[in-house]
């Protein structure tokens, strides 16, 4: 298999493949990872590369890093896609890596978007990372804990790497302008335009690089020498938003909406709303997540919740998009002014804890049903008192199984309608302590 880390021409190749660091040195940004006594740094240097994943957004420097190990280490590199590549090449990568290893030579397997293999695929790699035959080092722009197995992920240390930052996307970029092989030399960039290239890239230092060529062609294409921040935006475009409606970013947008709804953050409510929704996700998926918030965190603080929550749902299911977009927006900010709390919903998990430890308790007889004469006979509903035939319409008994006598679930707060419900509940307590210190003859 042929080694795609060999170093190309200086001139030839994308800017962005061109400008590749070749050097630890050569890097900028990730100082935690490569900077002076950083651990990764360290783990090159003395060339002990252990098997190891590298995640982070696109851009950020994971194949530049596996490029630098490649050009440090003594071990074999083999550079493999998951994208073009399956099951058949790793077999046979991996049976020359046992025969280099007879030779005492390591192979490095460098995996670029592991993501894209399955589980079983994966799996593949298992007994060949464990008993040394190859080191792997997976890229990856999805969060490990969700697409690589944990098998897999148990013996691999994590390498997290981050955004590049404007001001380290503005030292790539004036290296490359400065570069005497990348053919910019003939173009001047005033400081705004590579600012707002910078700006415009994300973190993404490969997307800054590709947009720089764009726009030097562009501009040697019409003879003009100096590029400014005015003549790039039909070349920098709209900006995309980063979400994926199965991985991290959705779960992470989500439980961002979700928190300042129960932060009582109107504000930072309509911004992440906003968010998901310009990013495509379905607003069912939404309405599905603030109806459960409207009893989970907010239950009968206000009740009102959980009905403008399903009314929401109807207007836009009515009205469609953009225009039902706002009943989903009016019903995000009145979930984030309400009154919270979570008494049905502890309530209810406290009630699910005893069923699961007492699963079969009998229905106390006096509240059975009694449609026939044998049941009658039984004591079904004997002792039974109805309600409403009381002058105060309660008339204290006992509902629970025998067992579980006596336990209350549901503590209602002071805020919100729930305290009217907790002086109700309260004053029905003091009746049925005055009943039963007080019987009716």
């Amino acid at each position: 298999m042929s080694d795609l880390f060999e170093r190309q021409e200086a001139t030839q190749g994308p800017l962005a493949e061109r400008m590749r660091p070749q050097t630890i040195d050569d890097v900028l940004g990730q100082d935690h990872l490569v900077g002076p006594d950083a651990p990764l740094r360290r783990l090159i240097e003395s060339d002990q590369t252990p098997s190891m994943i590298f995640w982070g957004p696109p851009g950020s420097g994971k194949t530049t890093l596996a490029r630098v190990i490649a050009n440090t280490t003594r071990s074999r590199f083999v550079f493999f896609s998951a994208v073009t590549s399956g099951i058949k090449e790793v077999r046979e990568i991996i049976a020359r890596a046992a025969e280099e290893l007879k030779l005492g030579r390591r192979t490095i397997l460098f995996i670029d978007e592991i993501h894209r293999f399955n589980r079983a695929q994966q799996d593949a790699f298992l007994p060949h990372v464990e008993n040394g035959t190859i080191t792997l080092i997976g890229a990856t722009t999805e969060n490990p804990s969700f697409e690589v197995n944990a098998a897999l992920l148990s013996r691999t240390r994590v390498f997290v790497l981050n955004p590049l930052d404007t001001d380290v996307i503005g030292g790539v970029l004036e290296r490359a302008i400065a570069d005497e092989h990348a053919g910019l030399d003939s173009l001047i960039f005033e400081d705004d335009a590579l600012a707002a290239i910078a700006y415009a890239s994300e973190g993404d230092a490969r997307r800054a690089l590709n947009t720089l060529e764009t726009v030097a062609a562009a501009a040697s294409a019409i003879g003009d020498r100096t590029v400014t921040a005015e003549s790039l935006p039909d070349v920098l475009g709209a900006k995309s938003l980063l979400y994926d409606k199965s991985g991290e970013e959705h779960y992470n947008l989500i439980s961002a909406l979700h928190k300042c709804l129960r932060g009582s953050d109107p504000h930072a409510a309509l911004y992440w709303l906003a968010r998901m929704m310009e990013s495509g996700e379905h607003p069912h998926y939404i309405l599905r997540r603030m109806m459960r918030f409207a009893s989970e965190d907010i239950g009968n603080a206000d009740p009102r919740a959980l009905s403008i929550t399903l009314a929401a749902r109807e207007s836009y299911d009515f009205l469609g998009s953009p225009e039902g977009d706002l009943a989903i927006a009016q019903a995000a900010v009145y979930l984030a002014t309400a009154p919270k709390s979570n008494a049905v919903y502890k309530g209810y998990a406290e009630a699910n804890e005893d069923v699961r430890s007492h699963p079969n308790l009998p229905v106390p007889l006096h509240i059975r049903n009694a449609p026939t004469g044998l049941m009658k006979g039984l004591g079904y509903g004997k002792g039974y008192t109805y309600d409403h035939d009381d002058p105060d319409g309660y008339a204290p008994q006992d509902y629970l199984p025998e067992n579980l006598a006596g336990r209350e679930y549901y503590h209602p707060t002071d805020r919100g309608y729930e305290k009217n419900i907790q002086a109700l509940m309260e004053y029905w307590r003091e009746l049925r302590a005055h009943r039963e210190h007080n019987p009716k003859p």
